[in-house]
């Protein structure tokens, strides 16, 4: 039973401290995308996230993946690749902050209703916690006083795209990972991400780039602190979660990058923001207390 609580709390404090370097993230990238183009970012970001995983994979000896199993790695990689473009270009012609609600209000939805296509069984309070935290984002981009247009505003377009194909991410890598060990699985897909984006890339503006130390920072936190670790964790958890309960954990994320983008963005905080934030960190609650009663 101890063992049990341990694993219990072990795997939440994991997932709550990847959504807080995924928060943390979306402020990294809107000041990283002033370097470099965005297919170079992507680059490398996943061929660092490849490189730092590396020497795990070698001390546990986990063996290859069979040819035939190596067709699971791709569709996912595609949909990071997808989902990276998108959150760079984002994040630039549009607000980090708002952009995080909308992504992680959305993709949770997407989840759920992917896997209720697939007949994976939805019960009512995860049904009640995906809609309090789809509320709670709107309430945080004041849809109800300026309208639903407002989420296509500022290049949330983008967002949207990241919603989607890491909805459908969730529920692919959850079904691969039965067959190839985790670890291995989120360091193919991180490599072959990598060489998906090498036809994209821009060696001149590589040669040419005037990095500095804001730059080094902050594309460490959004490569190996959100990505190695933050999406490690969650797609190493998501099997053991199941992709609906995994993707309630990224509810936490708005309230903490709409701080994070005031911060250092100037980016507005307000009380539609506190309100927004408070019931989407109700609707996790809701969900851990389904968790513990086991209904």
């Amino acid at each position: 039973m101890n063992d049990n609580r341990l694993d219990f709390f072990k795997i939440y404090f994991l997932m709550s401290l990847a959504m807080l370097t995924w928060a943390i993230a979306w402020t990294n990238a809107k000041i990283v995308s002033d370097y470099l183009t965005f297919n170079n970012l992507v680059f490398l970001r996943f061929i660092l996230g490849f490189i730092s995983l590396l020497p795990f994979i070698i001390y546990k000896k986990i063996s290859l993946p069979s040819l035939f199993n190596l067709r699971l790695i791709i569709i996912p990689s595609i949909l990071f690749l997808i989902y990276n473009i998108s959150f760079f270009l984002g994040t630039y012609y549009g607000l980090a902050g708002k952009g995080a609600v909308l992504v992680t209000t959305l993709n949770p939805l997407c989840t759920v209703i992917l896997m209720s296509m697939i007949n994976n069984k939805i019960i009512k309070k995860e049904i009640v916690s995906l809609f309090l935290g789809l509320l709670g984002g709107f309430i945080i981009m004041d849809v109800f006083n300026y309208g639903f247009a407002i989420v296509f505003d500022s290049g949330n377009i983008y967002f949207i795209i990241c919603a989607l194909s890491w909805g459908v991410m969730t529920v692919l890598i959850n079904y691969a990972q039965k067959t190839i060990n985790p670890y291995m699985f989120i360091c193919l897909c991180y490599l072959f991400t990598a060489i998906f984006c090498i036809p994209f890339i821009d060696i001149s503006d590589l040669v040419d780039a005037k990095l500095d130390f804001t730059f080094y920072i902050n594309f460490f936190f959004v490569s190996i602190g959100a990505m190695s670790f933050g999406t490690s964790v969650y797609m190493f958890y998501t099997p053991v979660l199941g992709p609906s309960k995994a993707s309630i954990f990224i509810f936490s994320v708005p309230f903490i990058a709409m701080a994070f983008a005031n911060i250092y963005l100037n980016e507005p905080f307000t009380l539609n923001i506190v309100i927004g934030g408070l019931i989407s960190l109700y609707a996790i609650f809701i969900m851990n207390k389904s968790d513990k009663n086991g209904n």
